[in-house]
């Protein structure tokens, strides 16, 4: 797609205030391939009053009518999927059978989701005496990363827009285009001026900015815990409502019962899928030391087969941010069996698919969040011994369990301390509520549970 040189403001595409430009540059070989502009906070001002005077009208339409547009938008989104997939392969680096099979489908899933939830979610109940009305919040203030463009924004404005909040959306600064696309879809599905507004810009500028407008009631935001805290403490100065989707560092539990081939394969692509930058990704495997030197063996050749097949990493910054975390795992005295940080290509931002053995719970590469394709398998001694290694971490967003009984891994399941748990490679469910305990996060996504993020309750009683 070609780039817009505007902000899209009040159901148009209008100059910027700010003159400063962002380039936007393919993660695989480094070229500049578009500008966009930089908004600043005279920008933001006029987006979010250009929300606050749309919020009546949209808030007060029929839920019907919002389902309607929501399921043209899905329609749209559907008709340009190829170019949804295009557009991120080429800022984002992803692979293009990537991009058509995640990055461009599962955005076109959650937005169906949302078109038949917005049609049937009861808006207004009765309670005994009391009836119970289920209103939009407000304005909304979503603030997106850049690891999967479409489904971040998709998951955000979707149920914003179903609950009747109006919304200003600030995507990541390493993938505009791909939010460009979704403004053009908005337009295009005949959702009204001012209900959606899209302001490009840096997150310390037009990201700050946003969350401290004293015209935003909510801030949604996805990214990574520390910007998290920040945006929560702004948005708490105001008592402004936040929900916030941040990092993770997810435990890969294969239990002695498991399909050990199966749990680690599966283990890796996991880990591998997107470059490693997935922050739910599953990138502590935990194995019980009397099968670890066989999982070890099994993780590295799966890693392998990944050498030619992942995307680069976004930027140089997220590359050299991943390659300082192997180092300081060799430095720790983890051992690597697989890849390492040196480039394994002379253009563009790539880190080998990368395992470490002989990883203790205490070191760096098992306790922070690397996002790059980076395994660490840990040896546990028995299943208590495993939850206080999967729970061992101030993350609480995903994980996995694999056992040769459902019922055993369940078991397991229901002691770890996170927001979901896939169960011997359990299938992503675009309706089950994604979010985390602990500092992964406040509130959740997707489904009926992050529709009633957007609304807030109001009671009469009779």
């Amino acid at each position: 797609m070609k780039a817009h040189d505007g902000i899209y403001l009040d159901g148009a595409w209008r100059p910027a205030a700010s003159r400063d430009v962002i380039e936007v540059v393919d993660p695989a070989d480094e070229r500049v391939i578009a500008q966009v502009p930089a908004g600043g906070p005279e920008d933001v001002d006029a987006a979010v009053r250009a929300a606050r005077a749309a919020l009546p009208a949209w808030a007060a339409t029929p839920p019907a009518e919002r389902a309607a547009r929501l399921a043209a938008l899905r329609d749209v989104l559907t008709a340009r999927k190829d170019e949804i997939a295009e557009t991120v392969t080429a800022e984002l680096g992803a692979p293009l059978a990537f991009s058509q099979a995640v990055h461009a489908a599962v955005p076109i899933a959650v937005a169906a989701s949302y078109a038949d939830l917005a049609a049937r979610h009861p808006f207004e109940e009765k309670v005994g005496n009391s009836t119970v009305l289920h209103e939009p919040v407000g304005v909304v203030a979503a603030i997106t990363p850049w690891n999967y463009p479409l489904h971040q924004i998709v998951a955000k404005v979707a149920p914003a827009l179903a609950a009747g909040c109006t919304v200003v959306l600030k995507p990541a600064e390493d993938t505009p285009l791909t939010a460009q696309l979704f403004a053009e879809a908005v337009h295009e599905a005949g959702v009204p001026a001012g209900v959606f507004n899209l302001v490009t810009g840096l997150g310390p500028v037009a990201g700050q900015a946003l969350a401290e407008h004293p015209g935003v009631d909510l801030v949604s935001f996805t990214g990574s815990t520390a910007v998290g805290r920040r945006i929560a403490a702004v948005a708490g100065a105001a008592i402004k409502k936040v929900a916030l989707e941040l990092g993770g560092k997810s435990a890969n539990v294969i239990l002695p019962s498991a399909d050990l081939a199966r749990a680690v394969n599966v283990g890796v692509a996991n880990v591998m899928s997107n470059s490693g930058q997935t922050c739910s990704a599953w990138t502590r495997m935990l194995v019980h030391r009397d099968r670890y030197d066989e999982a070890v063996t099994l993780a590295a050749a799966a890693a392998a087969k990944y050498a030619d097949r992942i995307g680069p990493l976004v930027s140089a910054a997220q590359r050299d941010r991943v390659r300082g975390y192997i180092e300081k795992g060799v430095a720790e005295g983890a051992r690597l069996v697989a890849g390492g940080p040196g480039s394994p290509r002379e253009r563009g931002w790539f880190v080998a698919p990368t395992v470490f053995a002989d990883v203790t719970p205490d070191m760096t590469i098992a306790q922070e969040e690397i996002f790059g394709p980076v395994l660490s398998i840990l040896r546990y001694e028995d299943e208590d011994d495993a939850l206080r290694i999967a729970n061992g971490t101030v993350y609480g967003l995903a994980g996995a369990v694999w056992a040769g009984e459902e019922t055993e891994a369940v078991a397991f399941a229901r002691r770890m301390d996170t927001g979901q748990v896939d169960i011997n490679g359990g299938r992503f469910n675009p309706l089950a509520p994604f979010g985390g305990y602990k500092q992964s996060g406040v509130g959740r996504e997707l489904g009926a549970h992050g529709l009633a993020e957007y609304l807030q309750t109001k009671s009469l009683q009779f």
